[in-house]
């Protein structure tokens, strides 16, 4: 049977595992339950305890109002300002009865609000929805996901040995050279739509003037790049990706250099590489050869910027085992790592330290530097 990374033969014993126990055996306790509930100093922790769960467990709802407020295009229109119900019926090609139902939802869940009655706007998570262009592409992207979800433990079972939706949009990613250019395209421009957080999280969090040149690896359309070049004008850059990809191009200030990172030599005579939301796409084996080309194509002192959500985050914890352990299974490639698995590929692959960078929203990408 396979297992997890690390795992040991020992059954775990000690005061944790004892603590942990006794825990769960008192919050378990049906008698604890009631007790809790009752105490008006209790209360509220129950109370919020019962919501969290029930959100769990309710999640996947959440979620199907949250693609029928975007697919429908109510989430566009009531960034324009109020609509009535009847609007939004006729857009949504819905019956009232069923709009109703929809922006009730919707409501429940911070997406709309009902200012007055028959009258709707933009809740607060919807406010924040309608101006962040890769959430919305996430959202219609995330069919493909929930299709191959429909029996997550039957795809589990599967090992990874069957296709799936997610996979097959992910051709490019996986096979390479096999993808026809369409499916480069679709891909680098569902990458290029939610880059704009990643960009200024890299940004915020490093210093890019240090560098006289940056090379932004598997860089699909150059939106990374373009919002470094517009931040840093002196500094020279370079785009690496297949030649599907990188073939319609405008190369402008850009060097546009094809190739696989996998495979081919990546281009000499820049002091600094980027990786941004590449490795964790990748299983082991190719991830490390990633590295080890780059490592291969840096002058010693040359540093690499790896940008990327990553396991066991702080804060973000659920996102990098969950959403994309998940995720990336259904993908049919590539795992969520944890920033002390990636300082340890990277020793492997040559270079000779690393650190962590701290980033303003670890929900978007987590950040490390490497020096050759």
């Amino acid at each position: 049977m396979k297992t997890g990374q690390g795992q040991s033969s020992v059954e775990p014993r000690g005061l944790k595992v004892r603590l942990r126990g006794w825990r769960n055996r008192i919050i378990g306790s049906r008698a604890f339950q009631r007790h809790a509930a009752a105490n008006p100093f209790l209360r509220p922790i129950a109370r919020a305890r019962a919501g969290a769960l029930f959100d769990l467990v309710a999640g996947f709802a959440y979620s199907q109002v949250l693609l029928c407020t975007v697919e429908s295009g109510c989430v566009q229109r009531l960034g324009e300002g109020p609509a009535s119900t009847a609007e939004l019926a006729d857009l949504a090609g819905l019956s009232g009865e069923a709009t109703l139902r929809l922006l009730r939802a919707a409501a429940a869940i911070g997406i709309a609000e009902e200012v007055a009655e028959g009258w709707w706007m933009l809740g607060r998570h919807g406010a924040a929805l309608h101006g962040n262009a890769g959430a919305l592409a996430m959202i219609h992207h995330h069919k493909l996901l929930y299709a191959d979800l429909a029996d997550p433990l039957a795809l589990l079972r599967k090992d990874r040995a069957e296709s799936t939706a997610l996979s097959r949009f992910w051709s490019y990613a996986g096979a390479e050279k096999t993808a026809e250019e369409g499916e480069a395209g679709a891909y680098s421009q569902l990458m290029a739509a939610s880059q704009a957080a990643v960009s200024d999280e890299a940004l915020a969090a490093y210093d890019f003037s240090r560098h006289r040149s940056l090379l932004d690896v598997g860089g699909g359309h150059g939106a990374f790049l373009e919002a470094v070049g517009a931040a840093h004008p002196g500094l020279r850059l370079g785009l690496f990706d297949l030649p599907q990809v990188v073939a319609r191009l405008e190369a402008g200030r850009v060097a546009v250099h094809s190739g696989s990172f996998l495979s081919d030599d990546l281009p000499r005579g820049y002091d600094c590489a980027s990786l941004v939301r590449i490795l964790h796409d990748h299983d082991d084996e190719p991830a490390l050869r990633i590295l080890a080309n780059i490592r291969a194509a840096l002058k010693p002192g040359g540093t690499l910027l790896i940008a990327e959500p990553m396991s066991g985050t702080p804060g973000a914890e659920a996102m990098g085992d969950a959403y994309f352990g998940l995720y990336l299974w259904a993908m049919g490639q590539g795992r969520p790592r944890t920033a002390r698995e990636i300082h340890a590929m990277l020793r492997e692959a040559g270079f000779a330290r690393s650190r962590s960078l701290a980033t303003r929203q670890t929900l978007t990408a987590s950040m490390i530097v490497a020096h050759a």
